[in-house]
């Protein structure tokens, strides 16, 4: 497929999500760009959720690592619908309860302000690292499949940085009026045609295997890779247990604990209504994700089949676009690519520009409603500029491991200090020296690595994202230790 033809097809794309934005953006106001004004269609945020969790990085990583851990994921995603069931009947009613623009403002309430910031730094640091190796993943793509190939004032291929900035300057051109608002709509349309993608993946493949209807789950079902259950070796890091237990805690902290996922949650007009969103988003989730291992699973046979040389992250590109499987399914790929990225980072920049402007900022208890919408615009700007520095710096650091594994990984030194803070809060009645918070939420995860190398090193135990219970306890012991007294 031709670069010029991918990049009117990006062109395309970016057109209708810009339509979209204008048709939703009829004020600008900061309750519009916060809480869409609290009137989101349920279903509708459910399915755009889809798309905002699975984003780039399921896309391209899920099916690339079943050659090397087979349908083992999906062990992971059993994990997330426990998960799913303590954010709608523990997390959600208590954030309708006390009626929260931002989830960390629970911490100030329960703890004190150093908890407060304290959670939504690690929010912020967590969802710029963790949106950065998204959007790295689909540019890494685009940039071999287009802008290596493009003129550039003299030169052959268009900057890395280049490709990176224009990419932010357009999620920023659909986001900055309306924010939150535009996103529900857009993530629906996104979602669609990421699911839309998927399907036609399956389809071209499949029939380059020469495999119809039963053939296809007889296929599936038969090969060794569609292994989903691993109990031989409890010191492997895809040990089931490891991996269900994980699950649990990735859903309730990458969802529940995370302001970019639940800020949508909290557009929808009241309890009920989140509650049935998270629900139906169980479900579809759970299912899409076995889609995409299905689709990893046929990608890996074709490669095999046909002497490809493409594995991990790149197998599902090379094969979409280089393989001569039609120019159907390339433009369906890319389609689908381009909706994965940006539906997870438009709503990652809208969320950093909300829990920054008003958890760190404090906006709403210091200015006027004029002077808050001028500070969320430049708050906005600065976390776009942010995320393009991250990623032209993860083109430098990142090797050629899944990037999932890695998201996963961080995540659990990130956001175990957020799962410790939320279960001391819940199911706890003792008080803290809220000013020693910052120490313990640091020094935590420091120890969680040390305890996780040396475990790999002398004994070949390894955590894989069981890291995240390890740290989260951790924070939970550290917080024990600076209690004061019960309520």
């Amino acid at each position: 497929m031709q670069p010029k033809y991918i990049l009117l097809l990006i062109a395309t794309y970016f057109g209708i999500l810009l339509i979209i934005s204008f048709l939703t953006n009829k004020g600008g106001s900061n309750s519009d760009f916060f809480k869409a004004g609290k009137k989101s269609p349920w279903y509708l945020v459910a399915f755009g959720m889809i798309g905002a969790s699975l984003s780039g990085v399921t896309f391209i990583s899920v099916p690339g690592a079943v050659e090397t851990n087979s349908f083992g994921y999906f062990q992971v995603v059993l994990g997330y619908t426990i998960g799913y069931a303590v954010i709608s009947l523990v997390l959600l009613p208590l954030y309708y309860k006390l009626n929260l623009t931002s989830i960390y403002t629970y911490l100030e309430g329960r703890f004190g302000n150093a908890s407060y910031k304290t959670g939504a730094s690690f929010f912020l640091l967590s969802r710029i690292v963790g949106a950065s190796f998204r959007l790295y993943l689909v540019a890494i793509v685009l940039q071999d499949l287009v802008f290596d190939k493009l003129p550039f004032f003299g030169q052959q291929g268009v900057p890395f940085w280049v490709t990176v900035t224009a990419t932010i300057l357009l999620i920023w051109l659909y986001t900055f009026r309306s924010g939150i608002k535009t996103i529900v709509w857009t993530d629906t349309l996104q979602t669609l045609f990421m699911l839309t993608a998927v399907g036609v993946g399956i389809y071209y493949v499949a029939e380059g295997l020469n495999l119809s209807g039963g053939d296809l789950w007889d296929t599936i079902a038969q090969s060794d890779l569609s292994q989903i259950f691993f109990f031989d070796d409890y010191k492997s890091g895809n040990y089931f247990f490891k991996q269900f237990i994980s699950g649990v805690f990735i859903a309730i902290v990458m969802t529940g604990l995370d302001q970019d996922m639940m800020q949508k949650n909290l557009t929808c007009r009241n309890l009920k209504d989140a509650q049935k969103n998270v629900f139906w988003f169980t479900i579809v989730l759970t299912v899409v994700n076995f889609v995409f291992l299905a689709l990893g699973l046929l990608l890996t046979i074709y490669a095999q089949q046909n002497g490809i040389d493409a594995h991990k992250d790149k197998l599902f590109s090379t094969i979409a676009v280089d393989s001569g499987l039609g120019i159907g399914f390339a433009t369906f790929f890319l389609l689908g690519l381009i909706a994965a990225a940006y539906s997870s980072a438009d709503s990652a920049l809208t969320s950093l520009t909300t829990s920054f402007s008003i958890d760190i900022l404090d906006i709403e208890k210091k200015q006027s409603e004029a002077q808050q919408i001028k500070t969320r615009k430049k708050v906005h700007i600065a976390m776009s500029l942010t995320l393009i520095l991250v990623i032209v710096f993860f083109n430098y650091v990142i090797g050629d491991a899944s990037v999932i594994n890695k998201l996963f990984t961080y995540a659990g030194y990130t956001y175990g200090p957020l799962l410790g803070l939320y279960a001391f809060g819940l199911f706890s009645k003792w008080n803290i020296k809220d000013a020693l918070v910052p120490f313990v939420a640091i020094v935590a995860p420091f120890l969680g690595f040390t305890i996780s190398h040396f475990s790999n090193a002398w004994f070949a135990f390894d955590f894989g994202f069981f890291i995240l219970i390890l740290n989260g306890a951790l924070t939970y012991l550290g917080l024990i230790l600076i209690r004061t007294q019960k309520d």
